[in-house]
């Protein structure tokens, strides 16, 4: 095969970025998989450029003009960023490939940016793209293997990619790692429902950490696993064989129901310093947190005191909820949260917009029967700047009033001070308070606040929530210009528009001719399938945030 030049961009962020937190932090959202991509197309002779974009590095310099084929992973949120750099390689004479959880989503859409859209993805879809490296326009090709890979490059493989991505994290640096694929549970909304769960081999788990304690003094490592310790013994005693009591601290995404008191004295032991539970509902999904049928105030007692015994081991909690659930009903769920803060005063909670991401769900597609997926830009589907979903049981004007008035509750200045009170260390203590009056608290509180009052003076907006006409509204339009910056002129036209309904129409058409045909006839799997990027999720449906 003809040596090539192969540019591999992992996009964390949404355009130019400019705040002090996206410089702080921005690096520590790599993901796993553009960095196997990387190693594969090393180990096949190619060059290799990869570039983490963070939205500080000029794409100009650090990803070559004679680029031959262009490898992008990126999330939703990222996409119109995405396709602006897909078109700008295109012109210049590259095959662009589009990998990552929006591709996995989107692929309708994807296709039409890109020359080649990857669902699941092994070292045999990857070697056949580099092989034919042809521009399918205007309608790319999607590719996607059987299953995902059974094993990974290790940490040792990946390192000069992860090392060079913590060079640009200037004070936390979070080294990414991965113990399993996929998710055992089966929760309706999440891209992980359907990928089975598959831990990787202990040894390699061995083998990694042993090597990440020969190239850093104190390591930091993320667990990017939706949810980390499903094989507890397994996984922990793998740990506890290698690392040194204090030599590593961890962070990791964890259900309640794998949080019992003695597994957290292990986790205490073996370095772990935070846990983002997903609690999720009050009224629905209690084998996630070992509520059983347990509903309303009953589930709220029992979180909260678990939670709180949680926080005895581990200096660092975040607890992820779900706003807008079908489950949901008037003003209690936002209620009861609010109790859950006050019985909780330690937790972070962090909150999410129901959002629909394309394929990446079951319920997703009920939802799009029911016409109840609104055609918001990617741009602004990150589970807090759009919701995409009508709501069953309110409208837009009352759930909105219950958004403000819950996050004006969680981050207001008593809250922020008993959370201060009640955290024992001291990075955990100030990352709470930097958070609460960032644009993640006092932030979302005033653009939900906004949107809020253009429901009431902006009829563009009011027909636009309600499904009657899909005519983007000014507010979302310059908001995308202005985040895309100097790439809002390479941005293809139609890109801020796509059809919310692609699972529906594609199931339609599948049912139709007896199986499932990928654009331009490449045959893919029979059910949608997540790609393997999902390993490096930065959730989305709940947000990671990497700590001390």
């Amino acid at each position: 095969m003809q040596r090539l030049r192969i540019g591999i961009l992992d996009v964390v962020s949404t355009g130019p970025a400019h705040g002090l937190y996206s410089r702080l932090m921005n690096a520590n959202l790599a993901s796993i998989m553009p960095q196997v991509v990387a190693v594969w197309c090393e180990e096949a002779g190619h060059d290799v450029s990869y570039v983490c974009y963070t939205g500080y590095e000029d794409l100009s310099t650090v990803v070559p003009r004679d680029t031959d084929v262009l490898f992008i992973g990126a999330f939703s949120e990222s996409a119109q960023l995405a396709y602006a750099i897909s078109a700008l390689f295109r012109a210049r004479g590259a095959v662009t490939v589009l990998g990552g959880p929006h591709a996995r989503c989107y692929p309708e859409d994807s296709v039409q940016y890109f020359d080649y859209v990857l669902g699941f993805t092994d070292r045999a879809v990857v070697d056949q793209v580099l092989r034919e490296r042809a521009p399918h326009r205007p309608i790319g090709v999607m590719l996607a293997a059987p299953r995902q890979p059974q094993q990974l490059p290790g940490l040792e493989a990946r390192w000069k990619f992860v090392a060079q991505t913590l060079e640009k994290a200037p004070t936390i640096k979070l080294v990414p790692m991965l113990a399993s694929l996929g998710c055992p549970y089966t929760c309706s909304f999440c891209i992980d429902s359907t990928v089975d769960h598959q831990p990787l081999e202990p040894d390699q788990l061995r083998s990694d950490l042993r090597f990440l304690l020969r190239q850093m003094r104190r390591p930091r490592v993320g667990w990017h696993d939706p949810n980390f310790g499903v094989r507890f013994d397994e996984t922990l005693t793998a740990i506890e064989d290698v690392v040194p009591p204090g030599r590593i601290d961890f962070l990791a995404e964890s259900s309640l129901s794998l949080l019992s008191e003695d597994r957290l004295r292990r986790l205490q032991t073996a370095g772990f310093k935070a846990m983002l539970p997903g609690i999720e509902s009050w009224f629905s999904l209690g084998n996630k947190a070992k509520t059983g049928k347990r509903v309303g105030m009953e589930k709220v007692k029992q979180v909260s005191d678990h939670v709180n015994m949680v926080m005895r081991f581990i200096p660092y909690v975040q607890t992820n909820f779900v706003l807008g659930l079908d489950c949901d009903e008037g003003p209690e769920p936002f209620e009861l949260t609010k109790r859950f803060v006050d019985l909780t005063p330690g937790a972070f909670p962090g909150y999410s917009l129901l959002s629909a991401f394309g394929r990446a769900a079951p319920l997703n597609l009920d939802l799009q029967r029911a016409g109840r997926v609104l055609p918001f830009p990617h741009h602004f589907l990150n589970n807090h700047l759009a919701m995409n979903v009508q709501p069953m049981h309110y409208e837009w004007p009352a759930f909105y009033d219950r958004v403000v008035d819950l996050v004006s509750y969680t981050f207001s200045w008593r809250a922020i001070g008993r959370r201060l009170r009640a955290n024992r260390q001291t990075i955990p203590r100030w990352m709470n308070v930097v958070r609460a009056v960032s644009s993640e608290g006092h932030g979302r509180r005033e653009y939900y606040g906004t949107v809020r009052r253009l429901l009431d003076t902006d009829p563009t907006v009011r027909s636009y929530f309600a499904g009657e006409s899909t005519a983007l509204p000014s507010f979302y339009t310059d908001r995308v210009r202005r985040d895309l910056g100097p790439f809002w002129e390479h941005l293809p036209a139609r890109a801020l528009v796509h059809d919310a309904n692609a699972y529906m129409h594609a199931e339609a058409d599948r049912a139709a001719s007896g199986g499932l045909q990928w654009p331009n006839g490449s045959v893919g799997s029979t059910a949608p399938a997540p790609d393997l990027s999902l390993i490096g999720r930065r959730a989305r449906s709940t947000e990671q945030l990497p700590l001390a």
